[in-house]
């Protein structure tokens, strides 16, 4: 485990841990700075940074972005929509995609970035699917679940 200051720019990482007093913690993760996340450093000088979170640059002092403890990413699943997944087959949310209504209603049933996803069922001609998240069942429509991309679990 090592501090993000120190790693080579622009590889991935996944958080391990913050080490950060409460405030600081707070602040990192209300920017979506969470153990397990996957995180990139793009520049540094001597006293800022750019990460890249989610798919979003974030710029942060040099002394933040050094209490945040990483690992190298050695493996990437494929990724791919959920309504491509078959039965039995499971992944990690990466992101939701859609405007207004329809990505505010997927985070409402607990949809959201780095859950854990498994789909149960898929009805005969595809449309609904079951999936497991959060530890309850979730019926969606394909189109619905057409929104949502998944790094798919490999074994």
């Amino acid at each position: 485990m090592q501090a993000l200051t120190e790693v080579p720019k622009n590889q991935i990482y996944q958080i391990q841990a913050v080490d950060a007093s409460p405030e600081s913690k707070k602040h990192l993760h209300d920017l979506g700075i969470l153990t397990g996340n996957r995180i990139a450093l793009l520049s540094l000088d001597d006293k800022n940074g750019i990460v890249m979170l989610q798919h979003s640059r974030i710029a942060l002092e040099k002394a933040m972005i050094a209490q945040i403890k990483v690992v190298e990413v050695t493996t990437h699943g494929e990724w791919l929509s959920l309504d491509q997944l078959r039965a039995g087959e499971s992944g990690q949310v990466v992101s939701i995609y859609g405007e207004g209504a329809i990505r505010r209603r997927l985070m409402d049933m607990g949809v959201t970035k780095n859950v854990s996803v498994k789909v149960k069922k898929v009805a005969p001609l595809g449309d609904p699917i079951e999936i497991t998240i959060r530890g309850y069942e979730l019926t969606l429509r394909k189109d619905e679940a057409a929104f949502i991309l998944i790094e798919k679990e490999t074994y």
